[in-house]
């Protein structure tokens, strides 16, 4: 698959994702605008749908950099970074992102922005202390890689657009909890409980849906973004190098949360079996042999 593929692609499953996450947040909607009695909540739940995906284009790198708590980068401090970068932008055919600063220990990173015009590249002082060049060059040229794929808008609006659809749930769920619902006289026993059921399962499985979705776009994203990052770079060993290390860190990422998660190099939040079946990314194991079969290097 070339770039120009990869971009068309991205681009279709952005509007793909559109459709599908407005229904999400409809479908919640509606339920509770029967449960609650008020045709107004649908129409709130349709304004909603409309600005957060406006919001979700234009504003999701600050609202991304904020939830992490990033700072712009000092270009003197952290020459370093800037001339990795640059090298990589350079060779990409890119525009020079943005980059900020994650004071933290695990070596990890995230790129933001609505397109490459407007992308941000976010580094944890642990990637830059812990990596040497070859390996934080491969870090930072699979963050480019979800640059130049536009990878990049897809990630953002799924943080903004998916959280949304968690609260809405919430809070549907948290009123048929509380109380204040649909009137029960004149209604059949019967298609009340049943229609009830129906904007329960919905509360409860829209989140449950858009998690699904989120994690079949992020995996493969990753696999994708791993092999242009060699690209790159041209040295496959030094991604791997910084796979390896991260997976004997194994430190999570104490500004990380699960609307942010998808959007860093690896997985941010505390390792187990149950989190690594959830995880929007793929076992670090795997994508190392991905990369060693890839480029012909010995397991």
């Amino acid at each position: 698959m070339t770039l120009y593929t990869q971009v068309a692609n991205n681009r279709l499953k952005t509007w793909v994702f559109l459709i599908i996450y407005t229904a999400l947040l409809l479908a919640v909607g509606y339920g509770g605008a029967w449960y609650l009695q008020s045709s107004d909540i649908l129409l709130i739940v349709g304004v909603i749908a409309i600005a957060q995906g406006f919001i979700g284009y234009w504003w999701s790198d600050s609202i991304a950099l904020a939830i992490s708590r990033a700072e712009p980068m000092d270009e003197k401090r952290y020459r370093r970074v800037y001339k990795i970068v640059e090298n990589l932008s350079i060779t990409a055919g890119l525009p020079m992102p943005r980059l900020y600063i994650i004071h933290d220990t695990p070596i990890n990173a995230f790129a933001t922005g609505r397109d490459p015009k407007h992308a941000a590249i976010a580094v944890t002082e642990g990637a830059i202390d812990k990596l040497n060049d070859n390996e934080l060059s491969g870090v930072l040229a699979h963050e480019l890689s979800h640059v130049g794929n536009e990878d990049i808008r897809l990630m953002s609006l799924v943080m903004v657009i998916g959280g949304m659809i968690a609260l809405l749930s919430d809070f549907m769920l948290r009123s048929m909890w509380w109380g204040g619902g649909r009137r029960r006289d004149n209604e059949s026993g019967n298609l009340n409980a049943i229609l009830m059921l129906i904007a329960i399962v919905l509360a409860l499985l829209a989140p449950l849906a858009a998690t699904l979705i989120q994690l079949a776009i992020s995996r493969k994203r990753e696999f994708q973004a791993d092999a242009n990052g060699v690209l790159l770079t041209r040295y496959p060993e030094g991604l791997i190098s910084a796979l390896q290390k991260i997976e004997a860190d194994n430190e999570p990422l104490a500004e990380a949360n699960k609307a942010t998660a998808h959007m860093y190099f690896s997985n941010p939040l505390s390792a187990g079996a149950i989190a690594n079946l959830f995880s929007t990314h793929p076992p670090l194991e795997d994508r190392i042999a991905a990369l060693k079969k890839g480029s012909g290097i010995p397991s």
